[in-house]
């Protein structure tokens, strides 16, 4: 009988800073999200607005963002993202806000 170990690809460096977009279900429709990130601020573009947060990595793989300007009480909560997997141009991540254990995953692509 023959066993293996299966580790995952995680490149997390490369997906650090860059042009990405990110395709999720919101009410019931596949909305489409672009973000631009550096090693301490991300910039998301959605709708024709942009929202800024800044980026703390805990690790290369693990990061927190917080809102700038955060206009509700949610919004002033921080969010923990994680990189899970990463493969070519795309990267498969986990996010939660900072002490909550309900996680949502995610599939980003790197278009720069």
């Amino acid at each position: 009988m023959l066993t293996g170990c299966y580790n995952p690809e995680r490149n997390c460096t490369e997906f650090k800073t860059g042009k990405f977009e990110f395709e999720t279900y919101l009410n019931g429709e596949v909305v489409k999200t672009t973000f631009v990130r550096n090693d301490t601020l991300e910039i998301d573009f959605y709708e024709g607005k942009a929202d800024s947060s800044s980026i703390r990595w805990i690790n290369d793989c693990e990061y927190i963002a917080e809102k700038i300007n955060p206009t509700s009480m949610r919004d002033r909560k921080a969010l923990h993202f994680k990189i899970l997997t990463t493969n070519d141009d795309v990267y498969t991540f986990e996010y939660a806000l900072v002490g909550e254990s309900n996680k949502q995953k995610g599939t980003a692509k790197k278009i720069r």
